[in-house]
């Protein structure tokens, strides 16, 4: 057997898929777990897929793989990334190079990589999106970090990533923590998409007043179209799936409170943090703050009174309606998540390709859908479009689709159905597109109660006035 050059520690569910893709491309690698049962247990069971070497510590681990070494970490961001990185230093030799493959924040992605640099060491920050499934069959990778440190595992990271059109859903994407950034804005974008998709279920439920089976043939005509993504894909299936233990419908059976990692707060803080209005990322975060509070909302049930009308008129017109909305929403979405990751290379220095992230994003990860590939185009025909919604394609989308999406934002509100992300999508909409925002207001009571100064219209300079 050949000697690996290639090691993966952390052997949950994510490292145990990334390793099996592994191996089965022909790769030999060592494994490694904290605990030495889980890490023999894999190879019994999958062992038959390709070349694992079994490693019970990180000693062993470092003395099975040749020099110089390449060893992925798969363990939950945060401290235990620290410890697994101080636990594998002793056995290491310069040179030896880390993968981080969580969801670590990206300003820790930057702090390891100078602090492994300047003891010899190479650092990748890699972002993985795909779940289980997409690190077992081909996963989208966006590693970041030195060019020379992806050079050497390219091969391997790009064999293993989804391939559309025969192209590997995986490429360099910068320095430093370059890679965990643009995995955590996707991850922004992935929160926004959800929650636009369970606020048109909520619509087509509790104001079409659909059915499950209903719900899901609409979600599965949607797939058909424009809209066609895993998200849209996924949940035209979980409409179908029965609870086997009620005979019911399982989505009726989950509590309404959604989790949540972090990723999708990091994004909205950074784009607090670089003055970007990623709105409808935001209110997708606050959504699932809200969901949590499930006994105080059951509470607040039987006091606070609300419209509760259900819609009238043709039902298929309010499906057509809410495709509309959700997907004039989901530009603005993606629109917005595209706008952070451009301030922050200019904040980082970073050197992002859009379009290469576009095309990343086609396959293996969550958020994959059709109309990436016109993102990419998007990018392809101007490398510096100042914003998704000024190309031409997704302007006319907004043109096509806007009578219907403020159409449902208004009824939804006259329902008393909450659709957070869907009117702050439109509202960012509105507010873009005008050349006057009613902020000159804002900036005069500054002036007055504070003395902050304003500009003016006519003339350049800075002003303070005597109001009133």
């Amino acid at each position: 057997m050949t000697t690996p050059s290639f090691g993966l520690t952390g052997l949950a569910v994510m490292g145990q898929n990334l390793a099996r893709n592994i191996a089965r491309k022909g790769i030999p690698i060592a494994v490694h777990n904290r605990t030495v049962e889980t890490t023999h247990r894999f190879v019994e069971e999958f062992g038959h897929e390709g070349s694992f070497v079994p490693c019970d510590d990180y000693a062993a681990l470092a003395a099975a793989l040749r020099p110089p070494r390449s060893i992925m970490l798969m363990v939950k961001a945060g401290p235990p990334v620290d410890a697994v990185i101080e636990g594998l230093k002793p056995h290491l030799s310069p040179g030896d190079l880390l993968i981080d493959g969580g969801n670590s924040f990206f300003k820790d992605t930057e702090r390891r990589a100078e602090l492994l640099h300047a003891e010899g060491f190479l650092y990748i920050g890699t972002g993985v999106s795909g779940g289980e499934e997409g690190a077992l069959n081909g996963p989208a990778i966006m590693p970041g970090g030195k060019p020379e440190a992806y050079q050497r595992v390219a091969p391997i990271l790009e064999t293993i990533s989804a391939h559309v059109d025969g192209a590997p859903c995986c490429a360099y994407i910068g320095a430093g923590g370059a890679g965990h950034y643009v995995k955590m804005v996707h991850n922004g974008i992935e929160y926004a998409d959800m929650q636009l998709i369970a606020e048109a279920y909520d619509l087509l439920k509790n104001a079409v007043g659909l059915g499950n089976d209903e719900i899901g043939a609409a979600f599965t005509a949607w797939n058909e179209g424009e809209l066609s993504s895993y998200l849209i894909e996924i949940t035209s299936l979980i409409f179908r799936t029965r609870d086997p233990e009620t005979g019911g419908y399982l989505v009726d059976s989950v509590l309404d409170r959604a989790g949540q990692k972090g990723t999708g707060k990091w994004t909205s803080d950074s784009a607090l943090e670089l003055g970007v209005p990623a709105t409808a990322i935001t209110e997708a975060v606050f959504a699932r703050y809200l969901s949590a509070l499930k006994s105080a909302r059951v509470e607040a049930s039987r006091s606070l009174v609300g419209p509760a009308s259900p819609w009238g008129g043709s039902t298929t017109d309010w499906v057509d309606a809410v495709r509309d909305a959700l997907y004039a929403s989901k530009v603005v979405a993606y629109a917005q998540g595209f706008e952070l990751m451009k301030v922050a290379d200019t904040e980082y220095g970073w050197r992002l390709n859009p379009g290469d992230l576009a095309k990343i994003w086609r396959g293996g990860c969550i958020i994959r859908a059709r109309f990436l590939n016109r993102i990419m185009q998007a990018y392809a025909d101007k490398p510096d479009l100042p914003n998704l919604l000024l190309a031409p394609y997704f302007r006319e989308i907004i043109t096509h689709t806007q009578a219907n999406w403020r159409r449902v934002v208004s009824a939804a509100v006259q329902a008393g159905v909450p659709v957070p992300a869907f009117s702050a999508a439109l509202a960012y909409y509105d507010g873009y597109r005008r050349d006057r925002l009613p902020a000159n207001l804002i900036q005069a009571q500054r002036d007055h109660f504070g003395a902050h100064t304003y500009e003016r219209v006519d003339r350049e300079g800075v002003f303070h006035s005597a109001w009133g």
